[in-house]
């Protein structure tokens, strides 16, 4: 069989004398018989590295320990793509002290290292959370010769970026800089991810163009990670592009760049598209997995579509989908969302049936929609089971009980809550500082509220729509329209978009302005001095201006030059009712003139 070259052969009569009872023998007992039966050294050093490759592939980790020991004693060449097959044997099995002690016996024992054995060992460690012990390794390697490629790097670069330890991250590239070690897809893959987590999207185009420059050959991990961030941003356009370069290079997108493209579609609540996609893909025999159908529940649950998120789960349901916490959790969210809140209990009661066991996200919900209930009692007792549990409540869990306690006026309790997740390590967040202002301000207690709005913005946070239109809502019922509009102007310059009670808030009397004054008119007005105002609005209107700076109408004109933009505000305002009340006459249109 040796002169034929019918080495697999070999390893199968050597797989076989391994396995059976009857014939085995310990392997240096094998070795010594051919040893003594054949003075051929060629035809023993390839004998013995068969019988250790068969003892790798068969995980007699013990018995390829003795074959290597032989080899070595014996003077033989030891292969390194050998060696190379038992470190990953080791890797995968979970046994991280062997394969490092192995790689050294391997240099000790003189078998040329190449950087692709000293990745898999380097890889190992990282996986291992063992990064400075591995990047250690690299440079003791490259003391001996041993350069590290292009691979080498990108484990490493991984590896920091996966800990988010971003300052090392740049001295890697520095050294790769240094060393001339050009970046392939999978480098730009990680780095794209990289810059990608913390937001700056500017520089994941700028990789990305760079190697369309240097014609660098893209993969489907590489497209996958483009679609995934260009989704996150909202720009589905240039994810829906890039999923079409994709497939027009012939590449075939895998159950992960649909399930980026799917979650990108659904956040942006195009669950059309996202059907006809998940379609796509069963067309193509690609494996519809948990988290894509969980994902899709999730884009209709947003929408408020119930009825196709429970045809969806029907559906899945007759072939073979088992729905996990997960799923249970994102129709009990999305059944609370429309306050039905008995059916959002009885999904998280379903899942306890059918021996599920509750995670702290289940719990959080649970919490949340009694709180939502006004049953804060019940609320508590939950969350003390939970921690009974020895699960600790994550910020959400302790978010959705001081919101609870907020709404009820509750505020020590609200407070203590507070503290009490500082104390545990967890950071209070912009829904954290939203549910106590809005606690406050529902309470008439705008100086506090005001105090913690401040102090969410000294910390960094950025008041969302919801904290806005809280305080804006409690400064107006106190008479602070001048804090109030001042409030608008900003959330306005942040990009948010404010809602119909912030305006209802800010202009109370609405309507009878819209009955007064054509839009046309206002702004002319806000540019006028107040008694030549004044004028004009008793020539044009049916209300009775006796003391104008007591009447509604003048203060509003007087509050309307406080707002930077007044036609979008009047617009938003009234519903767009003023543009169309009234025609003014052109004698008045020439006293505005």
């Amino acid at each position: 069989m040796h002169k034929a070259g019918n080495f697999e052969e070999i390893k199968q009569v050597l797989k076989f004398i391994l396995s059976d009872d009857n014939l085995r023998y310990p392997v240096e007992e094998i070795l010594s018989l051919f040893d003594f039966e054949f003075d051929n050294s060629y035809f023993l050093n390839k004998l013995s590295d068969l019988l250790f490759r068969v003892c790798v592939d068969n995980k007699r980790f013990e018995e390829a320990n003795l074959v290597f020991d032989y080899m070595k004693k014996m003077g033989f060449n030891i292969d390194e793509r050998s060696c190379i097959l038992y470190l990953v044997a080791l890797k995968k099995s979970d046994k991280g002290d062997s394969f490092f002690v192995f790689f050294r016996r391997m240099v000790k024992s003189g078998v040329e290292i190449g950087a692709y054995s000293m990745t898999v060992v380097i890889d190992g460690l990282c996986r291992r959370g063992e990064v400075e012990k591995g990047r250690e390794l690299m440079n003791e390697m490259a003391s001996k010769g041993v350069k590290a490629n292009v691979v080498t790097y990108n484990t490493i670069l991984n590896a920091y970026v996966k800990r988010k330890d971003f300052g090392v991250v740049s001295e890697v590239l520095m050294l790769m800089e240094r060393e001339e070690v050009e970046y392939n897809a999978a480098t730009y893959t990680v780095l794209i991810e990289h810059f990608g987590n913390i937001g700056k999207y500017d520089e994941v185009e700028k990789l990305f163009d760079e190697m369309r420059e240097r014609k660098v050959e893209m993969d489907v991990h590489l497209y996958t990670s483009m679609i995934h961030w260009h989704c996150r941003r909202g720009s589905i356009k240039k994810a829906v592009s890039l999923f079409d370069e994709l497939t027009e290079k012939g590449l075939v997108p895998n159950a992960r760049v649909y399930g980026a493209l799917i979650d990108g579609l659904c956040k942006t609540g195009q669950m059309e598209a996202a059907q006809l996609l998940l379609k796509d893909m069963q067309s193509q025999k690609i494996v519809v997995n948990q988290v894509i159908i969980n994902t899709l529940l999730h884009g209709y649950c947003r929408k408020g579509m119930m009825d196709d998120a429970l045809r969806l789960v029907a559906v899945m349901e007759k072939k073979g989908f088992k729905p996990d916490v997960f799923t249970y959790n994102i129709m009990a969210s999305g059944m609370s969302r429309l306050k039905r809140y008995e059916e959002a209990k009885r999904w998280l009661f379903m899942m306890v049936e059918n021996q599920l066991t509750p995670n702290a996200i289940n719990f959080t919900t649970l919490i949340d929609i009694h709180c939502k209930e006004g049953n804060i009692v019940e609320a508590k007792r939950l969350f003390r089971q939970l921690q009974g549990k020895g699960e600790s409540p994550n910020t959400v869990t302790y978010n959705a009980l001081i919101d609870g306690y907020s709404k009820k006026g509750e505020m020590k309790d609200a407070y203590k809550l507070r503290d009490e997740m500082e104390a545990k390590g967890r950071i209070p967040d912009v829904y954290t500082y939203t549910s106590l202002v809005h606690g406050e301000c529902s309470f008439g207690n705008i100086d506090e509220a005001m105090k913690l709005f401040n102090e969410m913005r000294q910390k960094g946070l950025v008041p969302n729509v919801v904290t806005y239109t809280a305080i804006i809502s409690g400064l107006s019922k106190k008479g602070r329209s001048d804090e109030a509009f001042r409030l608008y102007n900003e959330m306005i310059s942040l990009g948010h978009v404010p809602d119909q009670r912030v305006y209802s808030s800010l202009v109370g009397f609405i309507e009878m302005f819209v009955y007064c004054i054509n839009l046309r008119l206002v702004l002319h007005l806000g540019r006028l001095k107040l008694t030549k105002s004044i004028c004009i609005l008793k020539e044009v209107s049916s209300v009775d201006v006796e003391d104008p700076r007591e009447t509604g109408t003048t203060n509003f004109i007087m509050d309307l030059s406080r707002v930077e933009d007044p036609a979008i505000f009047l617009k938003n305002c009234s519903g767009g009712l003023v543009y169309d009340m009234f025609v003014l006459p052109p004698v008045m249109m020439a006293k505005l003139c």
